[in-house]
């Protein structure tokens, strides 16, 4: 399977006045802007996933929203697992409920999302150093039986680099 992590798109500063629950930030009007070019440049190397998963969070899910909008990707399905004060560990029962799919998206946090990566890659979620910018992209080659420790890097990619590819 092909498993796509996707950092969610640059969001309103944490302000314990404006937001005293920091789950409910949500993208700016630049994130958005930004994210709706990298989206669309992202379409042009992955022209289409057969699900995306994303956290509750309203940054992380106007963000798969806009992967939907823009990418032509699959509307979104809310995971909580994918939620920024999980651990990573807990998504590996979603990785095996999805796993006769050829490709899955997952919208989330960091640093949940790098230390996802490094589970899957390294067999700890502490091992792997992964920077992954708000709207960027890793793509990782999971084994036919997803798992801690077996999957593959093949690219990661950030927002400008996805911006550039926007053809429209």
């Amino acid at each position: 399977m092909d498993l796509y992590l996707v950092r969610h798109a640059i969001a309103e500063e944490h302000h314990p006045v404006r937001w005293p629950d920091d789950s409910e930030r949500t993208l700016t009007a630049k994130g958005i802007a930004r994210f709706r070019r990298a989206a669309r440049g992202l379409q042009s190397l992955v022209p289409g996933v057969d699900v995306v998963l994303s956290s509750p969070y309203p940054r992380a899910w106007q963000t798969a929203e806009l992967l939907h909008r823009e990418a032509g990707w699959p509307a979104p399905q809310h995971c909580p697992e994918l939620e920024a004060v999980r651990s990573p560990t807990g998504v590996l029962h979603i990785l095996e409920a999805h796993r006769a799919h050829s490709s899955a998206a997952f919208v989330g946090h960091e640093p949940f999302l790098s230390r996802l990566a490094s589970l899957l890659l390294c067999g700890d979620e502490g091992t792997l150093a992964l920077e992954l910018k708000k709207g960027g992209v890793a793509l990782l080659d999971l084994a036919a039986r997803p798992g801690p420790g077996g999957a593959v890097l093949r690219w990661s990619v950030s927002p400008k680099i996805l911006r550039s590819l926007d053809c429209s």
